[in-house]
């Protein structure tokens, strides 16, 4: 005889006498699924500050920048992308680099070189030269952002 599965049935605690269910918090959405706000046009201020994260600032002034950004996405957008993929204009080793918002990290990588997850997701829209930058979400999410501030929808 073959083995046949059944399907799985939900079982939940029962209650005492006057005891009910208290409200749970409202289930996070699934990766992938953004707000509207999330694709609008990012400005061109936005633009230029993420471009001058990679500028070889001292720490005072990225941490700054990085700062005013956060800000920007949370009032414009409603969401904090966890950082940046670009392609880097360093030269050789170096085709790309990812900015952390939250760390102020700037770092360059060679082709070879492995970017950390989610990261790395990002890293081949980065170097087709086709975007500014491409924004990385800690739910997965990846929205890669054109020259003119244009969210392009994955």
């Amino acid at each position: 005889m073959g083995y046949t599965e059944r399907p799985r049935r939900i079982v939940r605690p029962t209650l005492g006498t006057g005891q009910s269910h208290a409200p749970s918090a409202p289930a996070a959405p699934a990766p992938g699924i953004a707000r509207r706000e999330l694709y609008g046009p990012r400005s061109a201020p936005l633009l230029e500050a993420v471009r001058r994260l990679d500028a070889g600032l001292d720490e005072q002034a990225s941490r700054s920048l990085a700062d005013w950004v956060r800000e920007q996405y949370t009032t414009s957008y409603g969401s904090v992308p966890l950082g940046f993929v670009a392609r880097c204009f360093l030269g050789p080793p170096y085709v790309d680099h990812q900015l952390n918002l939250f760390h102020v990290i700037v770092r360059h990588f060679a082709p070879a070189e492995q970017m950390p997850e989610p990261f790395s997701a990002a890293r081949m829209l980065a170097r087709s030269g086709g975007y500014a930058y491409v924004e990385v979400y800690a739910d997965g999410l990846i929205l890669p952002v054109l020259d003119d501030g244009t969210v392009v929808r994955p």
